[in-house]
Order: C-alpha cells, then sequence, then structure tokens
C-alpha cells in the first residue's frame, strides 16, 4: 500500500524540539484576604512547533489546578493562569542560562545567607535528588 508508506514517512520525519515553558499558577488560601501569591514554574515541552508547545503548557498548567484543605481546614487553590514565556531550546549547551531573575532584598546578608543554606544542603539532603518523573 504506498498510501500507508507514505503516511509513515511523514510521521517519521516529525522533528521534534525542545521547549521552555514558564507555567503560572495563583496561590488562593482561604478567601484570599492575603497577599497574593504565584507560582511560577518552568517546565521542559517537546514540540514540533511552537503552537504545540504553547498548546501542550497549557494542557498541563489546565489539568494541575488542584484544591486541597490546608491544616487549618481552609481550602487552598492552586489556580492555572497562563503560559507567560516560551522558548525554543536550539541545543543543550554545558553551562547555558535558562533562567535568571534578579531579587532586591532589604537584608543582602541574610539573603546570602540562605543562598549558602541552601547549597549547603544539596548534597545533605533528600530535596535535590534527580528528578524522577514516572
Amino acid at each position: 500500500m504506498p498510501f500507508q508508506k507514505n503516511i509513515e514517512l511523514t510521521i517519521n520525519s516529525i522533528t521534534m524540539n525542545w521547549y521552555l515553558a514558564k507555567m503560572v499558577f495563583r496561590i488562593v488560601c482561604g478567601e484570599g484576604e492575603h497577599t497574593p501569591q504565584f507560582d511560577e514554574q518552568l517546565r521542559l515541552v517537546s514540540a514540533s512547533s511552537k503552537e504545540e508547545a504553547f498548546q501542550k503548557a497549557q494542557d498541563m498548567g489546565n489539568a494541575e489546578g488542584d484544591s486541597f484543605y490546608n491544616q487549618k481546614e481552609q481550602l487552598v487553590q492552586w489556580q492555572f493562569i497562563n503560559v507567560s514565556e516560551l522558548y525554543r531550546l536550539s541545543e543543550l549547551i554545558d553551562g547555558a542560562e535558562l533562567y535568571s531573575r534578579i531579587e532586591e532584598r532589604e537584608n543582602a546578608e541574610a539573603y546570602i545567607y540562605t543562598v549558602n543554606q541552601k547549597a549547603e544542603n544539596i548534597f545533605f539532603t533528600q530535596t535535590h535528588q534527580l528528578l524522577k518523573l514516572a
């Protein structure tokens, strides 16, 4: 069947690319009478086009919105807002910058201390293990 072969060749010739997507969630606790909180997550997305990567990231965000009750019996809601940034990764290069954020803090010494504590904990806690996403 020549038609079937043609379909297989087309499917096999699709090039997948890696994209870095920033997904933004709003965290609302109770009635939301608190300082607004947002969780910005950077996710790797495999797709054949920018449009597909954007849609996949939006689908992930919509699927991961969640609600639960905290220890104070207040409803906590993780509300997906949108994909705010999307970058195609042309290649993986050792040391390439993937994300940057400038912090302004009142107490520089306290911030530096916290950064150094986190660095020490990388080797002494289970928090920074290799991601096992299965």
